[in-house]
């Protein structure tokens, strides 16, 4: 079920039975409809909890996770403190961008999902592209 924006806002705000995570569910649908993943620009899709980050490079057409990244990774766990600050999606970005060239990925779609493109979710999107992904 795609809704637009217009429509999630006012299901939100009217309708008082609407849970969170349905509301959330909802308006990961209607983003999802726009991205789409294929063979030559793959979607990195990001999922973020309250205390580590996830990121997965997926190809839509064929159905496959090409390769996936998190704070809980050795690597990126060794070297920080907690998985909750930016640094630490920074990092992590930058270690999913040397991960995905050696598979010679280089062009990416960026699926924030539900979150804002703001924070956490904008400096994993930073390091990727300090890294060397092509957004």
């Amino acid at each position: 079920m795609k809704l637009s924006k217009r429509t999630l806002f006012k299901l939100k705000n009217k309708n008082k039975k609407l849970k969170p995570n349905k509301y959330k569910k909802l308006k990961r649908e209607a983003l999802r409809g726009n991205i789409k993943g294929t063979v030559e620009r793959p979607r990195l899709s990001v999922y973020r909890s309250n205390e580590h980050i996830y990121a997965q490079i997926i190809d839509d057409t064929n159905s496959r996770t090409l390769l996936a990244c998190s704070t809980l990774d050795r690597s990126i766990k060794l070297s920080l403190s907690t998985g909750r600050t930016c640094d630490a999606s920074r990092l992590m970005g930058e270690k999913l961008a040397e991960l995905s060239l050696k598979k010679n990925v280089t062009k990416i779609v960026f699926d924030r999902g539900p979150y804002l493109y703001h924070g956490r979710i904008k400096a994993l999107a930073d390091g990727a592209r300090a890294a060397g992904l092509q957004f």
